[in-house]
């Protein structure tokens, strides 16, 4: 049963992307970051009394507290990044520019942590390096910097997703890997929570909450649902399967992104596009297997 898990994990944090292009059509990344972080939220905490964690809340220090503050910061600018690069650009390029965080993530770690990587593993950052930019056109790298220059542009909104994603798993490394992984989770989640919505403040966006279109209201409600699937689901397949197995099914997710944007959204895939993805998913294995 716990396969069956895993590729629902898999499925549903595929499908996350494709839910949320279809909800910030016309209505604010912004706005919706933040009207989808109330159900993530509930997922989250629904997690943490699932399992019975929240208990450790009475032994949580000040410097653990200080980092998962940090670290939701990190998520809450992954998130907003991430959604408004999703609004600008197509779905099957945003996706794997955020993988990269994967990359970015083992080099900060070889900088400020000090961690080794092995051969296998440095190869599978090269692949998945590689994989990316094959499916970027050469038009976006060209536009790059302009977008820089500029303070816009898809490629750099995903490009600073990938970042702080990476950000966030450094800071969880250095300090809360004591933290219940749920908990965790929950408290970073709450931060996110705060974060979207003082930046729809500040931003002027508060008069946009009442006026999203209720179908897309709909799409950004389920892809925070879709989410909360996909966490449900992945801890269901750990708790029962081997993690050796459970975490590479899990990050076939965009295998099942480009999938439903092909299919839904009508994307456009290349062949150059696909020998990329190939490269992605296998430079993903080689590091999970080194």
């Amino acid at each position: 049963m716990w396969i069956v898990f895993a590729c629902g994990s898999a499925l549903f944090a595929g499908i996350t992307a494709v839910l949320a292009k279809e909800g910030i059509r016309t209505t604010d990344s912004t706005v919706a970051t933040a009207l989808r972080t109330f159900v993530v939220l509930a997922g989250a905490w629904g997690m943490v009394f699932i399992v019975g964690s929240q208990a450790e809340l009475a032994h949580l220090n000040v410097r653990s507290t200080g980092l998962l503050v940090l670290s939701g910061l990190a998520t809450g600018a992954s998130w907003l990044c991430y959604f408004k690069a999703l609004q600008l650009g197509s779905v099957s390029k945003v996706v794997p520019i955020d993988k990269l965080s994967t990359v970015l993530t083992v080099l900060l770690a070889l900088i400020f942590l000090g961690e080794r990587v092995s051969l296998i593993g440095a190869f599978g950052v090269v692949l998945i390096a590689a994989g990316t930019l094959l499916m970027l056109d050469a038009d976006d790298l060209r536009g790059l910097p302009r977008a820089v220059h500029d303070g816009g542009g898809w490629l750099l909104y995903a490009l600073g997703s990938a970042f702080f994603a990476a950000l966030t798993a450094i800071l969880g490394k250095v300090g809360i890997t004591g933290v219940e992984s749920n908990l965790g989770t929950a408290i970073r989640t709450g931060v996110v929570l705060v974060m979207a919505w003082v930046m729809v403040a500040v931003t002027g966006k508060l008069h946009e909450v009442h006026t999203v279109p209720k179908g897309e209201l709909g799409f950004v409600l389920a892809s925070g649902a879709a989410t909360c699937a996909s966490w449900l689901c992945y801890y269901r397949a750990l708790q029962d399967g081997p993690a050796s197995v459970v975490v590479p099914i899990d990050k076939l997710s965009v295998l099942v992104t480009v999938l439903f944007s092909a299919l839904v959204l009508r994307e456009i895939v290349s062949r150059r596009y696909l020998i990329g993805l190939a490269l992605l998913v296998g430079g993903t294995f080689a590091m999970l297997i080194h």
